[in-house]
């Protein structure tokens, strides 16, 4: 099911936003279990928590009010991730957002982000929020910029790794 073409990018690539199936669970475990490991040196843990949070949507997840969207190019490769996952009647959380190092810098995280917001929006959500690090800041510029609010912050051990613990929100 394609959800959304995005237009065509300026290196003339094609991109499509369609909903994650579970046939992309192992895809999206790998991906964020290896880039994350690479980058920030995250541990197993963090990829042990990405396939616990994907098994329990494949398993759980209302269609009506949850959604995942992979983005793809034309040649049906896998650039990157978004979910939208209930946690109570008003607010949507946004988890899983990922883009390949190659897909970065060209706004296919706009896209994402916007595919997914709208789409919480759609199902009646009042506010979404988010849980991420401040060593993230591309995609905290690519919050800022969109309506999200930094709530707070607190310095963490998580993954093996000191982090700075973020959690942000927006009305929507």
């Amino acid at each position: 099911m394609k959800i959304k073409a995005v237009a065509r990018h300026p290196w003339g690539m094609v991109i499509t936003l369609r909903a994650f199936t579970s046939a992309d669970l192992e895809w999206v475990c790998d991906c964020h279990g290896t880039l994350y490991a690479q980058a920030e040196g995250f541990d197993d843990s963090f990829g042990a928590l990405v396939r616990q949070i994907l098994t329990d949507f494949v398993a759980e997840h209302d269609a009506d009010f949850e959604r995942g969207f992979i983005a793809v190019d034309g040649e049906g490769r896998r650039l990157g991730s978004i979910f939208c996952v209930r946690h109570d009647a008003e607010t949507a959380k946004l988890r899983l957002f990922l883009l390949v190092p190659e897909a970065r810098g060209r706004g296919i995280g706009r896209q994402l982000l916007e595919a997914c917001t709208d789409y919480a929006r759609d199902c009646g959500y009042r506010r979404m929020t988010l849980w991420t690090h401040e060593s993230h800041r591309a995609a905290c510029a690519l919050y800022a910029r969109s309506g999200w609010s930094l709530l707070g912050s607190k310095d963490v051990v998580s993954f093996g790794q000191p982090l700075v613990e973020q959690h942000w929100e927006r009305p929507l």
